[in-house]
């Protein structure tokens, strides 16, 4: 691959392609079928190309292309199991690589950014990229003062596309909807589109993380690596090994498992309690479990990529674990009356108070006991019962709205149970909400 490809005519080309190339093949699998081949066997052999040709288009063009499809791929969890088997595979794929750029290219882009003497600031620099991302590839190296370090250097053009494929994958947005009942693809693209300029600016990324670096700087268990150098499109941090959270999911064992759970859910409620930034790229490529000789307790979490953060200075805001409280408490009118007053049920809509509670109840089971198992089959079952038409539940939902002040929050909440459910992790997750979560505990 010489470059990411920039001109918007190649690149919408590429992603018109899709639908095509997916019609195409659903009308030769018709024609397997009345030639003999069983229904079941031609739709798995559909569904495995049609992931493979989705995500290597998507991967390729990297850009917005690649970040719709590293977002997505924290929802694989609520995709139907017999769906969601041949889709798993190509989604996670996204999550930690793509087709690098050469080295020549690297080189070039560090002597615009750092100067012709570039290298004069490394002890060693590994052409190999240790990991390719949406806007950006990753270089392991040696600082000149002895420190590994990670090098991640942005991809020329990578603004354009950027924007280019956020504006075309709205029109394709079908594609993808069906596939993951109860949730609304355009609105997802929009509000990328709308942080794709921040995660552009190292500087801004460079700033998140070193607010964070510093505030867990002793923290038992979150590692977040400090910033060493930061100029233009390029960042350099400390390095961070453990082991991908992706991993764990594809191969971990239990105690893996729910000990990154526990953590990951402790960065999402803390980390804005702590810093006043919520990290709104909860995918499992940003995360290591870095484990030692002694026992789970003691393993840590290691956070990667702020790129794309959410400024809450007071923390999550506090309607959120008053609503919270009094849904569990079972006061339907205090919930609503503060969903209304939030903006979650605009002024022209009347709603049954026991109507909402009962929605709710499903979605805040994990805030209701002291541990809770996130599984592929909950997600299943909460995805299908909000996106039935039939259900009381489809029909409540569509009656909500979704404050822009929230969109984000909803987002990375969404997001991060997905990678909960694809962890399969077990927890007490209500005491990381009780610990953080402001005005959940009674006494806060």
């Amino acid at each position: 691959m010489s470059d990411l490809p920039r001109k918007a005519m190649t690149r919408t080309a590429r992603l018109a392609a899709l639908p095509l190339g997916i019609a195409g093949r659903a009308t030769l699998g018709l024609g397997k079928r009345i030639g003999g081949r069983s229904a079941e066997a031609v739709t798995a052999e559909l569904q495995q190309a049609t992931a493979d040709q989705l995500f290597k288009v998507l991967g390729e063009l990297k850009g917005g292309a690649m970040k719709f499809g590293q977002v997505l791929s924290v929802f694989e969890a609520a995709l139907p199991e017999e769906v969601a088997g041949p889709y798993r595979a190509a989604l996670t794929k996204l999550q930690d690589a793509a087709p690098p750029m050469p080295a020549a290219r690297v080189h070039a882009a560090l002597a615009e950014r750092m100067g012709k003497d570039w290298r004069a600031n490394f002890r060693s620099f590994d052409d190999r990229p240790a990991a390719a991302a949406s806007i950006g590839q990753v270089h392991k190296a040696v600082w000149q003062d002895g420190r590994t370090v990670a090098v991640k250097v942005q991809y020329p053009g990578a603004g354009e596309a950027l924007l280019s494929d956020l504006g075309q994958l709205s029109r394709v947005a079908w594609l993808v909807g069906p596939l993951i009942p109860g949730l609304d693809i355009k609105p997802l693209i929009s509000e990328l589109r709308e942080r794709v300029t921040e995660e552009l600016d190292y500087a801004l990324e460079a700033e998140a993380q070193q607010v964070h670096a510093d505030e867990f700087a002793t923290d038992p268990d979150i590692v977040v690596p400090a910033v060493v150098a930061q100029a233009d499109q390029v960042l350099v941090t400390e390095w961070l090994d453990g082991t991908p959270l992706a991993e764990v999911i594809s191969g971990g064992s239990q105690i893996e498992r729910d000990r990154a759970g526990q953590l990951l859910a402790r960065f999402l409620f803390a980390g804005p309690a702590r810093t006043g930034l919520l990290h709104a790229d909860p995918h499992p490529g940003n995360f290591r479990l870095l484990k030692n000789d002694g026992p789970a307790e003691n393993w840590r979490l290691g956070v990667l990529d702020f790129g794309t953060v959410d400024r809450l200075p007071g923390g999550l805001p506090r309607p959120i674990g008053d609503s919270l409280r009094m849904a569990l408490a079972g006061d339907a009118v205090g919930v609503l009356e503060m969903l209304r007053a939030e903006g979650f049920v605009k002024p022209t809509i009347e709603l049954d108070p026991d109507a909402v509670l009962d929605y709710l109840r499903p979605i805040i089971e994990p805030a209701a006991v002291e541990h809770f198992h996130f599984t592929r089959a909950w997600m299943r079952a909460q995805a299908a019962r909000i996106a039935d038409p039939r259900s009381p539940a489809s029909n409540l939902g569509k009656q909500l709205n979704l404050p822009p002040d929230y969109l984000l929050i909803h987002r990375v909440t969404l997001s991060t149970i997905g990678v909960l459910c694809q962890l399969g992790a077990q927890a007490p997750f209500r005491a990381e909400m009780l610990d953080w979560l402001p005005g959940f505990a009674e006494l806060d």
